[in-house]
């Protein structure tokens, strides 16, 4: 039998499997058809969710372990932000430590224990990137200029102005003056743009974001790969540089930036450099089931849950109570 967990943050949830503990690590192809199966929200285990974490080996000099993400169709994404803290609060448990590095598709990220948001909801401080804002990291064409910071793109829509973010994965964001009422136009350009499309080929993230005050965002997400989400941790953190690039009067680097998004609330902090910038993501890390399922039905992808045993560890209840007394609006 191997552990696998459900996990969340901001509700943005996978299922996490360590590779380490298997006797036979799942192949690409295998973890592929897994996340598949694991994340239906019919056929999967709890629901389903949002994407597969899995923890690997470093190949990387100064990391602790790797982290690869399957998206909800069985696509690799980059990079995860949320779940990046979920892995970080895994290994910070597994090896006893509070600071150090995971080996991501682009890069080895720091991350680090962050006090309690409130009784019973951990938290975790978590870097974003490589920032890029070069169009061969967005993959995008036919737009007609080599950058994308507060522009009017007609092809895309005649009302809105973009900004484009790679973080490593790319992000295509819009402010919006009620998040609500934009909801279905995010959804269309969210789906023209991850299906076969002239502009991003290969897809992209779409956010819209609403302004609530000064140093304050609520973000919702069309996530490549998955759809809507409950929340993107690349994409808030992406957006919170857009809102300092576009909106330079109300942000304030010095301070960390609330970002409430569907599913909870995260916090972000722009860290200017020399050359660019890199981002800080921080929020919860969310264990809500230990599930014991055997290994032979990972590596068939199909489940038998008279041999599966799920336990509830009751943090999903304090992470409820903790979200609804910080409701945005």
């Amino acid at each position: 039998m191997v552990n696998i967990e459900k996990v969340h943050g901001s509700q943005n949830s996978f299922f996490l499997l360590d590779q380490t503990l298997l006797q036979t690590p799942l192949t690409v192809p295998e973890l592929q058809c897994l996340a598949v199966s694991l994340t239906d929200a019919h056929k999967g285990l709890l629901g389903g969710s949002d994407g597969l974490l899995v923890v690997q080996p470093s190949t990387c000099e100064g990391a602790l372990a790797r982290m690869l993400i399957f998206n909800r169709d069985g696509s690799q994404a980059l990079m995860c932000g949320n779940g990046l803290r979920t892995v970080a609060r895994y290994l910070a448990e597994k090896y006893h430590q509070n600071a150090f590095r995971v080996q991501t598709a682009e890069a080895s990220l720091q991350v680090k224990k962050y006090p309690e948001l409130a009784p019973g909801v951990p938290a975790f401080s978590v870097e974003i990137g490589p920032v890029s804002f070069a169009k061969e990291d967005l993959l995008f064409q036919n737009l007609h200029t080599e950058k994308i910071i507060n522009r009017r793109l007609p092809e895309l829509s005649s009302e809105l102005t973009f900004t484009a973010i790679a973080v490593p994965n790319p992000h295509l964001i819009s402010f919006v003056p009620d998040i609500k009422k934009a909801h279905a136009e995010l959804g269309r350009l969210g789906k023209k743009l991850n299906q076969a499309n002239p502009y991003f080929p290969d897809g992209v993230n779409v956010s819209f974001a609403q302004i609530l005050g000064p140093n304050k965002l609520f973000v919702e997400t069309y996530e490549r790969g998955v759809g809507f989400t409950n929340a993107c941790g690349t994409g808030m953190s992406a957006t919170s540089l857009a809102f300092y690039l576009n909106y330079p009067d109300q942000v304030d680097v010095d301070k960390l930036i609330t970002v409430y998004n569907p599913g909870g609330l995260v916090q972000t902090k722009i860290h200017p450099q020399k050359k660019g910038y890199w981002l800080e993501l921080i929020g919860n890390a969310t264990v809500t089931h230990q599930i014991q399922i055997p290994e032979e039905q990972l590596h068939e992808a199909e489940f038998d849950r008279k041999e599966i045993t799920v336990t509830e560890t009751g943090e999903q209840e304090d992470y409820l109570r903790f979200v609804t007394t910080k409701k945005s609006h």
